[in-house]
């Protein structure tokens, strides 16, 4: 399994005070490549407040895809407003790249590769701590699942399928040559595929499967009540869906496919040996030519 640059920082509730500040509209980091921004609150209490990577800005982004100035938030009577600063690589919010735009409660704002969520009201207090729960078990850039909480769901589920001796699978599947769709189509056209991507994933599963990102470009579906040859054709209808989407990013269509392993739990399997089964054959599809599932 290759190393993720993607961190989660776990933050102590505790830490978190809101103190005087309570009630304030705010944008809260929830994703970054810089894991000291997680979790991190811009409070809006100045009319004006500037975003860019340049150290006079209010809010600094030390990275090469956010301009020197590269968007404010500005206040407009009783709202808040977003305005691109003609970046190189855009504003987005929600995912549709914006020159202006009003915001509103749970918008998304993403600049570079950080993307910021708009908390207001007055519960803006829970707002903010269900914010940083969530952070804690959802990777911000997918809406999948994070490994953590992949890592707290299989210690349930493994004694759930021995005890009720109900079969349990999982997939593992990373995405083909991503590092040449990020060298290629840039790395905001790769934070798209993974985003799309896991979208696509989502609305194929069922109810009660549980789907993770476990690093970088690689994924994993825990298929609770399913023996190996169905997480197979699962795996194989997600092959084929990934195949035939069409992704686009700036007008330009980036050729996406995946390659997929699926194991089942068997009797001597923990949490790490049940993972490295569907890893294992994982690779075992890369190596005989990507594209492919392996079981």
């Amino acid at each position: 399994m290759q190393d993720s640059d993607i961190k989660t920082r776990v933050t102590p509730l505790e830490e978190l005070k809101i103190g005087s500040r309570a009630g304030n509209d705010c944008l809260v980091v929830i994703y970054s490549s810089d894991a000291r921004q997680f979790g991190k609150r811009y409070v809006l209490e100045r009319d004006t407040l500037t975003i860019g990577r340049g150290q006079e800005n209010v809010v600094v982004l030390d990275n090469d895809s956010v301009s020197r100035r590269h968007c404010r938030i500005e206040r407009r009577n009783t709202s808040w407003y977003v305005v691109d600063l003609d970046s190189t690589n855009g504003t987005y919010v929600n995912d549709d790249l914006v020159k202006e735009y009003q915001l509103r409660r749970g918008d998304q704002v993403k600049i570079g590769d950080t993307i910021m969520k708009y908390l207001s009201g007055a519960d803006v207090e829970a707002q903010y701590h269900e914010t940083i729960y969530r952070m804690t078990i959802v990777d911000g850039l997918t809406g999948a699942h994070n490994k953590r909480y992949l890592l707290e769901t299989l210690e349930r589920e493994i004694p759930r399928s021995r005890r009720h001796a109900r079969p349990l699978s999982a997939v593992m599947f990373d995405i083909d040559h991503f590092k040449k769709i990020n060298d290629t189509y840039g790395h905001l056209a790769g934070d798209y595929v993974l985003k799309e991507l896991a979208t696509l994933v989502k609305s194929r599963l069922r109810p009660d499967d549980i789907f993770a990102r476990y690093g970088g470009e690689e994924f994993c579906a825990l298929l609770p009540e399913t023996p190996v040859p169905g997480a197979g054709a699962i795996a194989e209808d997600l092959r084929r869906r990934v195949q035939e989407r069409r992704f686009t990013f700036e007008n330009e269509v980036i050729p996406v496919t995946v390659s997929l392993g699926a194991a089942e739990l068997a009797p001597e399997m923990d949490v790490t040996a049940f993972l490295k089964a569907a890893d294992e054959k994982l690779y075992e599809a890369k190596r005989s030519g990507r594209n492919r599932v392996c079981i």
